[in-house]
């Protein structure tokens, strides 16, 4: 079970994330083969959130709730 604070999480347009998908809600889980990708939200869509991720050379758009989005750091 992840924490509160990671489900209160909000993200805003143009920052990046990561897709990592959580078993415990798979209803609202993008397709398997976005596991690990790195995308930039686009936009909102009721309680989901739009991100844009490339696979290979194609621009992909995936719908997913924020509870498989983790924010991406600055190192």
């Amino acid at each position: 079970m992840r924490g509160l604070s990671r489900l209160l999480q909000d993200y805003e347009v143009g920052q990046k994330v990561s897709i990592h998908i959580d078993p415990t809600r798979i209803e609202t889980a993008p397709h398997g083969r976005f596991q690990g990708l790195t995308g930039t939200i686009i936009g909102r869509r009721g309680s989901a959130y739009i991100v844009e991720v490339y696979l290979g050379d194609k621009r992909k758009t995936v719908i997913t709730e924020a509870d498989h989005l983790k924010p991406l750091t600055s190192t």
